[in-house]
């Protein structure tokens, strides 16, 4: 086992999200807030090592495009408020300063 030297935020959406997925996405009308919980996103950040850093990190998730793009493509449907304070009554966060690599394969990255 081994560590990774990133730091992750794992973005959780929250009932006002859904609300604007069920407004903009036909196909979304079953989908539940657990249902989105079920498998949400993570954004690997710096290694943080301490509580501040972590939390002074979520600036790089404080950004509703990396969640919204996950969710619904049609980037001239999203909110025109994509300020932080919408950011957060959107989503949850869970910050996390230690990540094992647990995979014998070579970590790969793709640009989307």
């Amino acid at each position: 086992m081994r560590t990774v030297n990133r730091s992750a935020v794992v973005v959780i959406p929250r009932q006002p999200f859904l609300d604007w997925l069920h407004r903009v996405g036909s196909s979304s009308g079953t989908l539940t807030v657990t249902d989105l919980g079920d498998d949400p996103s993570i954004y690997l950040l710096p290694e943080c090592e301490v509580e501040h850093e972590l939390e002074a990190s979520k600036k790089y998730a404080g950004n509703l495009r990396g969640p919204a793009y996950g969710w619904y493509r049609a980037q001239d449907r999203w909110p025109e408020d994509r300020s932080l304070e919408t950011v957060q009554l959107w989503f949850d966060y869970r910050l996390h300063s230690v990540l094992f690599d647990l995979a014998e394969e070579p970590l790969v990255a793709e640009d989307l």
